[in-house]
């Protein structure tokens, strides 16, 4: 097992509020990578699922709500849904101290949002994961405001990337532009998948051939990228021969004014302008 989460300088404990689905998977890495269970306090009313498998084998504490704690925490993550963010974290808020970082994951939730209701000069980052991080494989989009330190951007970067990749942005008005990208991308794949096997039906395949076929395809592909060094574009020519199938099917999905390239560009616009009016 790594333990590069088990040498972070954590000056406090690591508190979790919410533990959903990406709180679950943001435990399971922080786990994997060696931060010891006593480290963590999870706050969550309804531990179910995933999460709480993990409590169970680790012996983590769990309580419905937390209004004190022996020394500020080090970090706390927020990954409640938006519509439960007022009841959860104006207590919670509370607990932070002068070394505390604040590490939301919730969408459409403005660092200003956080800073409203914490103490002057606190340290917020806000992070947009996707759902890949269930496997570890996801990738967040992090912005810090001005009061985060080198050294509690280095503890956010590490738990973070327990899960996938990281990217950090300089202006926060980008994060919109992440989630339309990466954060709802995975459904996008995911309909391309459902599209692929229904015109494998409609090529005269059975459902049952025609997803599987679609399945392996698309994460055949996803890890083929993910291995190469080359270009998407590099990696398409290679498939395609001059005047063969794949070109003829290509010369559909690339044509001018109405291809994949215009509907995918309308579609992540469309993403980003709803992340917008969400975050005000």
């Amino acid at each position: 097992m790594s333990s590069e989460l088990a040498s972070l300088a954590l000056d406090g404990p690591v508190v979790l509020a919410g533990a959903g689905k990406m709180g679950a998977a943001l435990l399971s890495g922080w786990l994997g990578r060696g931060l010891r269970s006593r480290d963590i306090i999870i706050q969550e009313p309804g531990l179910a699922g995933d999460a709480a498998e993990l409590v169970s084998e680790h012996g983590i504490a769990v309580v419905p709500s937390l209004a004190s704690l022996p020394s500020p925490p080090s970090v706390i993550v927020v990954a409640v849904k938006p519509q439960g963010m007022e009841s959860v974290f104006t207590p919670l808020a509370g607990l932070a101290g002068p070394a505390t970082v604040v590490m939301s994951i919730a969408a459409g939730k403005s660092i200003a949002s956080f800073e409203r209701h914490l103490p002057r000069g606190t340290a917020v980052v806000r992070a947009m994961p996707n759902t890949p991080a269930a496997i570890g494989r996801g990738i967040s989009g992090a912005v810090a405001n001005a009061h985060v330190t080198p050294a509690q951007q280095h503890i956010c970067q590490n738990l973070l990337s327990s899960v996938g990749e990281v990217v950090w942005l300089e202006d926060e008005a980008l994060i919109d532009a992440v989630t339309a990208v990466s954060g709802s991308g995975p459904a996008y794949v995911f309909l391309l998948t459902e599209t692929l096997a229904n015109a494998g039906k409609a090529a005269g395949l059975d459902a049952a051939t025609a997803m599987q076929l679609a399945r392996a395809t698309v994460s055949g592909a996803g890890e083929l990228l993910r291995q190469s060094a080359s270009d998407p574009a590099i990696l398409r020519q290679n498939v395609t021969s001059p005047g063969g199938t794949t070109a003829a099917a290509l010369a559909v999905l690339m044509r001018d004014g109405n291809g994949l390239q215009e509907l995918m560009t309308e579609a992540v616009l469309a993403a980003q302008k709803r992340g917008r009016e969400l975050g005000t």
